[in-house]
């Protein structure tokens, strides 16, 4: 990497605004963040979902659902390298179209990037409870939050050690139960499949089902988006920000496709699990045992709760402090949430604040029957909202403002892309779309009051104005 290179390459300097965060982070450190982010074995939580909803045709879902983000990754690329800061979606929306799109695009993200903790707190403390039940899911909740929120307060290089050693001990993991799983079904284990069901089913399949499906799925794969927050602590240029994603996402969809695949010809009676779904949501610890016996579903049970808990939610919380840190820069949040440590380099009011949202939403949905439920369904469609609004942006910025010719990158993939997400969408609960549209409408509302307030969504526009 040369000294022209990044001369050559937009920085933040240039758009009016001060580097404050650190520059640590390597093409590892970012590849390493989003597998963390998506977890490993993160079909072990939410695997009897996809199961029913595919109608045991898993792997099939888990493998659309990543190409569907692989175009998605491919837009977040192009405008990571047109806009190399932070703020993810709601700044390239907002500098690709227009600042008042950015702000909704913004708002609909946060839907992911605020619940998705919350979420992951959640399971994993129901895990916790589930093998040591003398200690309550609040206090294990409570627990979670505190010891993420410390680790994210040392600073985003802490983070980031920690993130590898918990990436080796998940894949450690996962290498144990395919190992495991491939040798039970050759010594004649499991429920009689045949081998390619997890990728058609003659009996069930159709498109509506498979793509109802991967609007479950999808769950697993949110976090490669999160890479494009740390654009500013981002040391390389900003193309390692794009090629970590697309990395990230081709690993973790082929980790989640084999050990999906393995699970689906293991699980006991999958007849019963489509018809009745997984209200415990233990289909993938009862495959584990049915190849390596009580030992390897705890193990399995055991990493999902640290994996989701720990790993997941650490990152989460670090992803969603750096876009209300954006949001905040631009005076679209309370000015206090735009604080910066100056010693360590981290948003630290809003890590504080990520921290204890995540708490109270936590212990709330914990009260509820349908907390995990619902909370999975409104994280979905705040994200897919989001991407949606990402893709527009490419074809308007770069083929509508710029008058690119770049076809493949500037236009085919992103209304590929959109089209695939739109589709999954339409086949989303209705319970996600209602409460979904309801977020929106809540966002567009705070625009008006704050555009009403003199605080219209404008974006430092210091470098545009100079060229003109």
């Amino acid at each position: 990497m040369t000294e022209s290179t990044h001369a050559a390459e937009p920085h933040i300097e240039q758009y009016g605004y001060r580097q404050e965060l650190h520059r640590s982070l390597t093409f590892t450190d970012l590849l390493v963040y989003g597998l963390v982010f998506m977890v490993p074995i993160a079909p072990f939580g939410i695997f009897g979902s996809v199961f029913q909803g595919a109608g045991g045709m898993v792997a099939l879902a888990y493998a659309i659902g990543m190409v569907a983000m692989m175009f998605t990754a491919l837009s977040y690329s192009q405008m990571a390298q047109a806009f190399p800061m932070a703020g993810s979606v709601y700044t390239y929306a907002g500098r690709g179209i227009a600042p008042p799109v950015g702000f909704l695009a913004g708002w609909m993200i946060l839907l992911d990037y605020v619940l998705v903790p919350a979420l992951l707190y959640l399971i994993a403390a129901i895990a916790m409870n589930s093998l040591v039940s003398a200690v309550p899911v609040w206090l294990w909740l409570v627990g979670f939050v505190i010891l993420n929120t410390v680790v994210n307060y040392m600073g985003i290089e802490m983070t980031a050690k920690v993130n590898k050693i918990m990436l080796a001990a998940e894949l450690v993991v996962l290498a144990v139960f395919i190992v495991i799983g491939i040798v039970a079904l050759a010594q004649g284990k499991g429920n009689g499949f045949d081998f390619l069901s997890p990728l058609y089913n003659s009996d069930t399949f159709s498109w509506s089902l498979v793509f109802g499906a991967v609007s479950i799925a999808v769950l697993s794969f949110l976090g490669f988006d999160g890479i494009s927050t740390l654009a500013e602590e981002n040391q390389e240029t900003a193309r390692a920000i794009g090629r970590s994603m697309v990395a990230a996402l081709l690993l973790a969809g082929v980790l989640f496709i084999v050990q999906t695949w393995v699970a689906s010809l293991l699980v006991p009676q999958p007849d019963q699990l489509i018809a009745k779904g997984d209200p415990g949501g233990t289909a993938f610890y009862d495959a584990a045992a049915v190849a390596g016996g009580q030992w390897l579903s705890k193990l399995t049970a055991l990493a999902t709760a640290i994996a989701w808990g720990f790993a997941n939610a650490l990152v989460a919380q670090a992803a969603t402090s750096r876009l209300l840190y954006a949001m905040a820069r631009d005076r679209q949040l309370p000015a206090f949430l735009s604080r910066v440590h100056p010693r360590k380099g981290v948003p630290v009011n809003a890590t504080f604040l990520v921290a204890v949202v995540s708490l109270v939403l936590g212990l709330y949905f914990n009260s509820r029957d349908d907390g995990i439920s619902l909370l999975s369904t409104l994280v979905n469609f705040g994200a897919l909202s989001a991407f949606l609004a990402l893709h527009v942006s490419v074809v308007w910025h770069f083929v509508g403002r710029e008058g690119s010719r770049r076809w493949w990158p500037h236009l085919i993939a992103p209304v590929i892309g959109f089209a695939i997400l739109a589709y999954v969408l339409i086949n989303a609960k209705l319970d996600a779309k209602y409460l979904g549209l309801v977020w929106f409408g809540i966002g567009l509302v705070l625009m008006v009051v704050l555009i009403s307030l003199g605080r219209k969504p404008e974006l430092n526009l210091a470098e545009e104005e100079q060229q003109h």
